[in-house]
């Protein structure tokens, strides 16, 4: 959400920003917020002063009575009645619009970065950076499902059977992979000075609609039904949650956090949920970067992250790319952001296994997080990227650590989360 104040003293800016994000059904918005802001601020003046009179009415009743003027007293206690009749109504009004300006601010995007090339959607996503040289075996790599059920590592028929579609038995030596993956990441953050937490797993609706817009709540969240709870599509939900409400010094600033998580979503969409694999899928475990910094750190902070991963990857001996996400590709929080994708030697094309983004004071403003200055509170910068998402990163593993004989080399930083095993071999 941003500052109500743009829109009352750059409200161009607000709505130039809207048409980068090919959003222009939001623009009669920005007028609209405008408008009840201005009636608010009246309304809200009004208010103080009628107040303020009262007091003053007020006091000086007992007074007159005291000098045995009544009818004086009387009609004063007349203006007071009114006062207070006209003041009932103005804060009934006031607190409408506030909840008619809030309903509105919230779907108005945050300002983007100058720095982010302008495009519709993903398909104008621009690469930045490669790491590592894509490569192309001369045998052929099958299928990640058909590798992994070689191993007898997947059992989706019956998952099917206790789920339904979009979930999976990991077993075995796979299963084994797939956690030496996430052990190995969260070593590797904590190695960065990054504080290790794990977080619920379940948060309340004021958090949710904190850390994301409505609309990515509709199309990933699941609700307990009953309850006001969602099961996180991320932990960056719980993490940034953590700190609802609070006031933190800013000398304690900035707080560097890794955090695992199960994460769960709908994947409504034109994706859709993946029949076979394990690309797109409704459960699935992840490890987490969440900041909180000073607003002028975020960039350094960002660029930080997004090295991490990389780094993370390239030690896997997993060639991967950069790509700057383009304004249309945005979610509406978000201030600037990239992906990571990993090279697949089978597709011979990159796909994506993590996403960095800085959110400005977008989700601090939703959720009230503020840090202490010597010049006041203010809100300070949220960012968040993905060390890893698996089973996409295993994915990765299984592909670029295919051999000709059908075994899968394991990348000698995971060795030792594998007992020493240097390869997983067909029976």
């Amino acid at each position: 959400m941003i500052d109500i104040k743009l829109i009352r003293e750059q409200k161009d800016v607000v709505k130039e920003n809207i048409k980068k994000k090919f959003q222009d059904q939001k623009l009669p918005l920005v007028d609209e917020i405008a408008d009840m802001d201005q009636e608010y601020r009246t309304i809200k003046l009004r208010g103080d002063e009628l107040r303020a009179l009262k007091n003053t009415k007020s006091s000086q009743i007992g007074q007159l009575i005291r000098d045995g003027k009544r009818d004086e007293a009387e009609e004063v206690k007349q203006e007071v009645s009114a006062m207070n009749d006209e003041i009932t109504s103005l804060t009934e009004r006031e607190e409408a619009l506030q909840q008619e300006i809030q309903k509105r601010m919230m779907v108005i995007p945050n300002i983007i970065d100058e720095s982010v090339p302008v495009g519709k959607d993903d398909t104008e996503n621009v690469e930045i950076e490669k790491y590592g040289e894509p490569f192309v075996p001369a045998y052929e790599i099958p299928y990640h499902a058909d590798i992994i059920e070689s191993f007898q590592g997947l059992d989706k028929e019956a998952s099917g059977r206790t789920s339904g579609n979009g979930f999976y038995y990991l077993m075995g030596d796979i299963a084994r992979l797939h956690e030496a993956t996430i052990a190995y990441a969260r070593d590797f953050m904590i190695d960065k000075g990054f504080t290790y937490c794990i977080p619920p797993f379940m948060i309340r609706s004021d958090v949710v609609t904190g850390v994301m817009s409505f609309e990515e709540m509709d199309a990933m969240m699941y609700k307990i039904e009953g309850e006001d709870l969602y099961l996180i599509g991320t932990s960056e939900h719980s993490m940034i949650g953590k700190f609802k409400g609070q006031i933190i010094d800013e000398k304690k600033l900035p707080i560097a956090m890794t955090s695992y998580s199960p994460c769960f979503r709908k994947e409504v969409g034109a994706h859709g949920i993946e029949e076979r694999g394990l690309y797109r899928v409704h459960q699935f475990e992840k490890q987490e970067m969440v900041v909180l910094c000073k607003p002028e750190d975020a960039m350094d902070w960002y660029h930080k992250m997004w090295s991490y991963t990389v780094e993370f990857f390239r030690s896997l001996d997993v060639p991967v790319r950069t790509l700057e996400c383009c304004s249309g590709d945005l979610a509406d929080l978000k201030v600037k952001s990239c992906d990571v994708e990993a090279w697949s030697p089978r597709q011979q094309k990159y796909y994506e296994v993590g996403s960095c983004s800085t959110l400005g004071d977008a989700q601090a403003r939703r959720l009230g997080i503020r840090m202490k200055t010597e010049t006041g509170n203010q809100f300070l910068a949220t960012l968040n990227n993905t060390v890893i998402a698996s089973p996409r990163s295993l994915i990765a593993i299984l592909e670029c650590g295919y051999q000709a004989d059908g075994s899968i080399k394991i990348p000698k930083v995971l060795q030792p989360y594998m007992g020493g095993k240097q390869k997983i071999e067909l029976n």
